[in-house]
């Protein structure tokens, strides 16, 4: 199948891996609309595609992931806007990830500043490059984060560590990231690409439903109490049942062969 053809984003594929490079490497990977309105179209079609599991985002060049959103052209935007019009534009900007429902692995390979860690946060797992950072400087600026950021972090790493991290604005690099749990593996720059889709290719080889389910059951879940997660998960699991993927598995176990998915 043809690709689009993206203006700030590089598209390659690895079997069923996908990977999904910011390619503003002359900004840092800074986040512009139209690499917001090109990142949710690109994953809406790797979603409805079946031949992709999983899916690796990174940055092009060798210093950043990302350095967040575009200030310069933010500004001339939201200053003919009104409040309420920002603040949706802000809310559109992570929609493509946030409903990503197939697993999404961020490899940041340099800087993450801003809206560059908040697109870290919006993904299932972190891989740093060990020369990595990240920061939020927006309190430098006057501003917070508003993304997602103090919502997600808070979330990830704890409220002390997040409220630390945002109020001072410093950068926290790759190690420190790994030990607050802000990243989930730390990796040397040059093996960076290839174990991020290492481990997205493994996801990548189950039953897609059931990948796709069970990802659902467990992000879902983390928003309930514990007894409405156990429902949850509950009627997943007994959906997975009525697939043929789940006929499949035991007959391939049985007959000791690799399994052959169909999808359905």
């Amino acid at each position: 199948m043809s690709e689009p053809v993206h203006d700030t984003l590089i598209l390659t594929r690895q079997g069923r891996v996908a990977i999904l490079a910011l390619n503003r490497p002359e900004a840092m990977n800074a986040i512009s609309m139209r690499m917001r309105a090109e990142m949710r179209q690109a994953l809406e079609a790797l979603q409805a595609d079946a031949d992709i599991g999983a899916v690796v985002l990174t940055g092009s060049g060798d210093k950043a992931f990302s350095a967040g959103m575009d200030l310069r052209e933010f500004a001339k935007l939201s200053a003919d806007l009104p409040v309420a019009e920002v603040k949706r534009l802000r809310q559109a900007a992570t929609d493509g990830i946030a409903t990503f429902d197939k697993p999404i692995l961020a490899a940041v390979n340099g800087l993450a500043i801003g809206g560059g860690v908040e697109l870290a946060l919006l993904c299932d797992l972190v891989f740093a490059a060990d020369t990595a950072s990240f920061a939020f400087g927006e309190i430098k600026r006057g501003l917070m984060p508003g993304n997602g950021g103090t919502q997600r972090l808070s979330r990830r790493i704890g409220m002390p560590r997040a409220l630390e991290m945002v109020l001072t604005g410093r950068t926290v690099d790759a190690q420190e990231a790994l030990a607050i749990g802000l990243v989930e593996y730390v990796v040397p720059g040059p093996d960076l690409l290839a174990r991020a889709v290492a481990l997205a290719e493994q996801m990548a080889a189950n039953a897609p439903i059931a990948l796709r389910t069970a990802k659902a059951a467990i992000v879902r879940g983390a928003e309930m109490p514990l007894q409405d997660g156990l429902r949850l998960e509950q009627d997943l699991a007994a959906f997975l049942y009525t697939t043929e993927d789940a006929q499949e598995g035991p007959r391939a176990f049985l007959e000791k062969r690799p399994p052959v998915w169909r999808g359905r």
